[in-house]
């Protein structure tokens, strides 16, 4: 019984890790709570008026989720900070209050300043939002100059209250947060195997359902990667140890992807495209019935259940138990002679689960420490060898990389403060025309659309997202003030619940989020008895306008097209691209060492900013189909260059250590057409007038030609290596097609 509740205490746990990575939406969520809970207790306890408690719960919220740094001494200090900026901005609203020109004139000045400051990092991010939403709480509850003591006691107690369920009741340091990201790494990785199992098993009815999902546990695995190497520098105590984790992650996420693509070759009758684990939609390939029962599909389904449970099981029931048995069975087919009977494609299935297992368990050493050894096969003993001289050689040195800033209005804070200064000129215009007393809704909309926005078309769907979660919200405002009716703590618990609620799903979905923030505002309209059906319509009133003004500053103050920013960015992948190819290329061709997992990051990095930058051109509303068609290919094609890329990369790292792996100096002139096509897609990309055309060939493998010693052409490489040169090409060429650049002819 003690061992079944254990079992589903770790299901649970494992699930809730793989939903909310590290845990943050969660942390967010109790930690905004329980300062606000802490503050409404303390002014209540003080006897202090139903204004007041909301002014002390809504600075509360804003002290706690404006603080970013990953560290606490630097959220202590910003913390700290913070209150005196506080208090400044709401004497400063009270002070204004009765001085409409000048008080609108000081608003802009600080909403330009509140966005200005971002350039200076996290910190000057915070005290500007700071600033900004305090003095939008003082306007929201009518402020006065009589009444400021009382307000700065409740932002004081406020303050306070986040410092106490921030560093005391919440605590959320790096190493722990860096801990939570690796548990979901492994539920995540778990999950993923676990449809791989379906997908061995599914029919030609289910194979698109299982394929789409196995599409999102590809993406979702990829995503705690990229989190977890974010959270490095921070979380883990030298650079040796953050680079060692690093690296077993990315193999970890690359073995899984490649084990992915080889049971898909299995299952059809010729070779997967990478481009189906990355491309939404995508046909999935032809396959016959569910596979009969056969001695090496029941082997294949029984090792790929072995595998997600190397992947899950804790560290503790790994020592002396019939999973060691596991492991050594597994790690064997990483030898020839332990390969089932079977067709080539399904034995490339049970190599893919031997490396699988090898990454796995390196994974567990690098973030477990020493393993059992008591029960170590040949094999396993080999692969434990193999990692433990790869973490030798693991060098800690990094160079930090300059990069150029842009400066004067080229430089973005500068670019967006003036645009949201222009906007929220004419949101004061234009919500003071619909009400003289709540025209604030239109200035902090045409503010919000602006933050984490870089184009036009980026603030056109966040601003139409925060009208329809607007409108929704006001339906569901008007029902929770008739339930809460006159009862005052009833409506703050109702608040809290949404408040949860708000930041929980705020980095799902900005739609949602504005729904629970809408129905929040009616219940706290309810509290301040100024609720009201024309108030909430007028809350959407000022909405719409104020999500406008925002979108006709972006078009006409220093615009940045939707089309140039993606095009900088396309740019900036593509360089990242030549990057990690030419270096992993070059260090396996016999060159020196490089730093081939930081570009890698780098290149991921790249991509993703590239992907948010084209949700604008692939969102649903969007009524130019075919353009969110060629957009949504042409990312699916850069994941899987910046896949078989991040392949090389971790090869060519494996040179020193791995007895399979030698330089070959032969392929550092195969792979100069690949990256002569790369160049030639980012010379059209940056001027669309430039002359550009990638060139076709016979294929990478036949451009190796034998050494003068009489060496077989591929003696000194591997067929992976080969393989993933081959795949990128090919998305190098696919790349030409969406993006206009001519191919040129086979040279014969």
């Amino acid at each position: 019984m003690k061992a079944a509740g254990r079992s589903v205490r770790t299901r649970l746990r494992d699930h809730a890790a793989a939903s909310d990575p590290g845990l943050l939406r969660l942390t967010a969520g109790l930690r905004t709570v329980g300062a606000i809970a802490l503050t409404l207790a303390v002014l209540a306890v003080s006897g202090v008026d139903v204004k007041h408690l909301v002014a002390g719960a809504m600075a509360a919220m804003v002290a706690t989720f404006a603080i970013r740094e990953k560290e606490l001494g630097p959220q202590a200090v910003t913390l700290a900070l913070g209150l005196p900026v506080a208090l400044a901005s709401v004497s400063l609203s009270s002070l204004l209050a009765s001085r409409v020109l000048v008080g609108d004139a000081f608003f802009v000045v600080l909403i330009f300043s509140a966005v200005f400051v971002r350039r200076f990092g996290d910190r000057g991010t915070a005290l500007g939002l700071i600033g900004f939403q305090v003095y939008f709480v003082s306007l929201f509850v009518g402020a006065k100059v009589s009444g400021l003591p009382g307000l700065w006691a409740a932002i004081a107690v406020a303050f306070a209250a986040s410092a106490v369920v921030r560093f005391a009741v919440v605590p959320a340091t790096p190493a722990r947060i860096l801990r939570r990201l690796r548990q979901a790494f492994r539920a995540r990785l778990g999950q993923l195997i676990a449809t791989q199992i379906e997908l061995l098993d599914a029919g030609p009815g289910d194979i698109e359902k299982v394929l789409e999902r196995l599409r999102d546990g590809t993406a979702r695995l990829h995503e705690t990667a990229l989190m977890i190497q974010s959270r490095l520098e921070e979380g883990t105590p030298d650079a040796s140890t953050a680079r060692l984790v690093q690296r077993r992650v990315a193999d970890a996420e690359i073995a899984a992807e490649r084990l992915g693509l080889l049971l898909l070759t299995g299952r059809s009758a010729e070779r997967a495209d990478t481009l189906t684990l990355h491309l939404p939609g995508a046909p999935a390939p032809s396959v016959g019935r569910s596979p009969a029962p056969g001695e090496a599909t029941e082997i294949l389904r029984r090792d790929l259940g072995a595998l997600r449970a190397l992947v899950l099981r804790p560290p503790a029931e790994a020592r002396g138990t019939a999973l060691s048995h596991l492991r050594n069975r597994l790690l064997g087919y990483r030898d020839e002679e332990n390969l089932p009977e079977a067709t080539p494609a399904v034995q490339d299935v049970f190599r893919g689960i031997g490396e699988s297992a090898r990454a796995v368990m390196g994974l567990r050493m690098a973030l477990d420490g020493p393993q059992d050894e008591s029960d170590d096969s040949p094999a396993t003993a080999r692969s434990r060898e193999e990692l433990d001289a790869e973490d030798a050689a693991i060098d800690a040195g990094e160079e930090a990389a300059a990069e150029e800033e842009e400066t004067g209005l080229r430089r973005p804070t500068t670019r967006a403060a003036v645009q949201v200064a222009v906007g929220s000129s004419l949101a004061i215009v234009g919500g003071e025309l619909l009400s003289t007393q709540r025209w604030y809704w239109a200035v902090l909309t045409c503010w919000i659309v602006f933050i984490n926005t870089a184009s036009t078309g980026e603030i056109l769907v966040k601003g139409y997202r925060r009208v329809l979660g607007t409108v929704l919200g006001v339906v569901a405002g008007i029902v929770l003030a008739g339930l809460a009716g006159n009862h005052t703590w009833t409506a703050f618990g109702l608040v809290l619940v949404l408040i949860f609620a708000m930041f929980y799903t705020a980095p799902l979905s900005y739609t949602l989020m504005s729904f629970f923030v809408t129905a929040m505002l009616g219940l706290l309209y309810t509290l301040l008895h100024t609720y009201s059906m024309s108030v909430l319509l007028l809350r959407v009133e000022e909405t719409v306008l104020g999500a406008v003004c925002g979108i006709v500053a972006a078009a006409l103050v220093l615009p940045i097209r939707t089309d140039r920013r993606t095009n900088e960015l396309l740019g900036t992948v593509l360089e990242r691209l030549t990057d990690v190819t030419e270096g992993a290329v070059d260090q396996l061709s016999g060159g020196p060492a490089a730093d081939l997992l930081d570009t890698a990051r780098e290149l991921d990095q790249a991509l993703g900013d590239l992907r948010a930058a084209t949700q604008p051109l692939t969102h649903p509303i969007t009524p130019l189909r075919s353009r969110r068609d060629t957009a949504q290919y042409v990312v699916a094609l850069l994941e899987t260059c910046a896949y078989h890329a991040r392949s090389l990369a971790a090869t060519a790292e494996l040179l020193p250590t791995h007895p399979s792996i030698a330089a070959d100096p032969r392929l550092r002139g195969a792979v100069r057409r690949t990256v002569r096509n790369i160049e030639a897609i980012a010379a059209r990309v940056a001027d669309e007038n430039a002359p550009a055309e990638v060139e076709t060939g016979p294929s990478i493998a036949s451009l190796l030609e034998p050494d003068a010693g009489g060496v077989p052409r591929y003696g000194r490489i591997t067929g992976r290596v080969l393989r993933h040169l081959e795949r990128l090409d090919e998305a190098v060429v696919g790349l030409a097609r969406p993006l206009d650049v001519s191919v040129a002819a086979p040279k014969r």
